[in-house]
């Protein structure tokens, strides 16, 4: 496969552009190579800047669920341009958009448009903060809530203690008043509130997690977490940036029937361009500017031509839900086509699925949280990488990313992702019993 041009693109790159990328992923570090410049996308498959075809597991990191380029997408943004592209204005669409999303997320009665789930994720803590007058907040390893200050925080010695900043820039204050506990572990997060009392802001978490791998949530976690907020007077935050309008109509909360009290969003919710969303109870919402004293603006917020890419994508999810049936059979023929090969091979690793979300660890332990998603072996999933690459099939370039399918995979594309692992797998295979 030749990849010439992606190769001089990336060593260009590199003179202009930190590390030659504009998100850290991308540079293939964590699976050796030079990173794919990639060119065009249609339905389920990307094509490089050699005209080389994939078969695309990403889809932009979760947005493109209905495949890339959709044409209800790409007739409505068409038909945005001509009225201009920014106003920083109210405009009807976002109205729309805000009316849709309240019906489809069982928590949310009041929304704020803005711009990327990290500054829906940063606001929404701000908003907790400010409702509830209280300074610290929770959060868990392995869970990704964006680059601001307050979630760039490595876990400290142990359940009780602060954590530390975990990038530099990040400042030992801001540190204090973030908690660190492990995914799927109620008596850490008990713990961490009895040690803090009355001065928990809020817990935020992935309720299905996607950038550790896919982790789900074990039975009752989440619950527990319901249940403690509310005893406690704590808001509990559901970043669904991943997950919301992926795993159903009404996201994470509305499939394990747990509701927190704000919501982030993003990926879908702009139909591929760039977007984010923060909303919840009324009586939080309301403490947002110019209502209440919790500032937050943005000229781009609600910006027309993604209002309209996103409104076009929401009401298509909303008026077919069997598309989150049809997601969850694909991903299943995927996980169980891959499943039947790792038994072929006597190959025990662990496979996590929820709807059109998995992820394959290359480890034999349980995978339910960062320590566990941690024993896998990620030199072998830089070989599995770049052989499933070989045969056409694109993934994450990270063992700890969630992957996520559209409905644009056909079967025929499905046999050829279960022959790629075949491929690929059998070459681990026979590296492991080579050791």
């Amino acid at each position: 496969m030749n990849t010439q041009k992606s190769k001089e693109l990336f060593a260009e790159a590199q003179k202009y552009i930190p590390g030659g990328v504009n998100s850290p992923v991308r540079a293939f570090k964590a699976v050796g190579g030079n990173p794919l410049f990639i060119k065009k996308a249609k339905g389920a498959y990307i094509y490089d800047e050699d005209d080389n075809q994939y078969i695309e597991l990403i889809n932009s990191w979760g947005p493109m669920i209905l495949g890339h380029a959709h044409p209800a997408i790409e007739a409505a943004i068409a038909a945005a341009i001509p009225n201009s592209f920014s106003y920083g204005a109210p405009t009807k669409r976002e109205v729309e958009m805000a009316e849709l999303i309240v019906a489809m997320v069982p928590s949310v009665e009041r929304i704020r448009m803005v711009n990327s789930g990290t500054e829906a994720t940063m606001a929404a803590i701000r908003v907790a903060r400010g409702f509830t007058g209280r300074s610290k907040m929770i959060k868990f390893q392995g869970c990704y809530h964006g680059h601001g200050d307050a979630f760039l925080i490595a876990a400290g010695s142990g359940a009780l203690t602060m954590g530390t900043p975990d990038s530099a820039g990040v400042t030992k204050g801001v540190a204090q008043d973030t908690l660190t506990a492990p995914y799927n572990d109620l008596a850490a997060v008990k713990a961490l509130v009895e040690a803090n009392p009355s001065q928990i802001a809020c817990i935020i978490i992935e309720p299905v997690a996607g950038n550790m791998g896919c982790v789900t949530p074990s039975a009752d976690f989440l619950e527990g977490l319901r249940t403690l907020c509310d005893q406690e007077g704590i808001v509990l935050i559901f970043d669904e940036v991943m997950t919301g309008f992926r795993l159903a109509k009404g996201g994470a909360q509305e499939l394990l029937g747990i509701t927190p009290d704000l919501t982030t969003l993003g990926k879908i919710i702009g139909g591929g361009l760039p977007v984010g969303a923060y909303g919840g109870k009324k009586e939080i919402m309301d403490c947002v500017s110019p209502v209440g004293k919790v500032y937050q603006a943005g000229t781009l917020s609600g910006n027309p031509i993604a209002m309209a890419a996103g409104y076009a994508m929401l009401t298509i999810l909303n008026e077919q839900p069997d598309i989150y049936i049809q997601l969850t059979k694909i991903t299943e023929k995927v996980t169980e086509g891959i499943q039947k090969i790792l038994k072929e091979l006597s190959l025990n690793y662990t496979i996590n699925q929820i709807g059109s979300m998995y992820s394959l660890f290359f480890t034999e332990e349980k995978v339910v949280d960062f320590d566990t998603a941690k024993t896998s072996n990620t030199q072998l999933f830089g070989k599995y990488f770049q052989a499933m690459l070989q045969k056409g099939v694109y993934l994450a370039p990270s063992q700890f990313e969630s992957l996520f399918l559209s409905v644009a995979l056909s079967e025929e594309n499905i046999e050829q992702i279960i022959e790629a692992n075949r491929f690929a797998l059998q070459q681990i295979a026979q590296e492991v019993q080579e050791v």
